[in-house]
């Protein structure tokens, strides 16, 4: 016999908060195309990319001033 839809959900109530979190975690997770670990490594490449580029001063950056002067001109 098949649990129901119903029979889930009522059983996914009675959990803690923190279980329930990390079953939607899980079932969110089971919906993508691309698991979320992969797109974990591909993040954390990137991030070491850049953070090399910045290192060997490749990298464009922008003072913080400018960048909140541009957000500012962008949002009128």
């Amino acid at each position: 016999m098949s649990i129901t839809f119903a029979e889930v959900e009522q059983q996914a109530r009675m959990l803690s908060p923190d279980e329930r979190a990390r079953l939607a975690e899980v079932l969110l997770e089971s919906l993508r195309e691309t698991p979320l670990s992969e797109i974990e490594a591909a993040w954390n490449l990137e991030i070491e990319e850049r953070v090399a580029a910045y290192d060997r001063e490749e990298a464009q950056t922008y003072s913080a001033e400018d960048v909140f002067t541009e957000a500012r001109r962008i949002a009128r």
